[in-house]
Order: C-alpha cells, then sequence, then structure tokens
C-alpha cells in the first residue's frame, strides 16, 4: 500500500500535537521537527509530510511512565 503524502496544513489539522502550519515550519527551520519531503529548491519548493513519517516522529516522541513499564 503506497504512502499518503500530506501538505504542512493537513499534518496539523489532523495532528494538532504540531500546533500551526507556522509552528511546524518553525520546527522544519530548527530541524528538530519530522523528516519532510521538498520538492524544489528555496521558497518555491512545496513541502509535504508523508504520514508513516507523521506516525514514526509521534511514537519517537511518546514518553512511557515508570509505572506503566
Amino acid at each position: 500500500m503506497p504512502d499518503e503524502f500530506l501538505s504542512p496544513r493537513e499534518v496539523v489539522d489532523q495532528y494538532p500535537v504540531f500546533g500551526t502550519a507556522q509552528a511546524l515550519a518553525e520546527r522544519r527551520w530548527r530541524g528538530d521537527g519530522p523528516a519532510y519531503i521538498k520538492t524544489g529548491k528555496g521558497r518555491s519548493g512545496r513541502v509535504f509530510y508523508s504520514r508513516a513519517t507523521i506516525e514514526r516522529f509521534l511514537d519517537d516522541c511518546t514518553v512511557t511512565p515508570r509505572s506503566a513499564a
């Protein structure tokens, strides 16, 4: 099954934990957000995220309390 690709707007709409599209863009700039695909150079390139990458990123950020381990 092929992966689904989401625009930054779709990511924040479907995964509110990321806040706003601007907050997601800031994470890209800082380099601490999920991996993304950029279709061109500079500001003109469009950005997409694969759903699988978003899910993996969130799994990696998940903290399990000791009492639940």
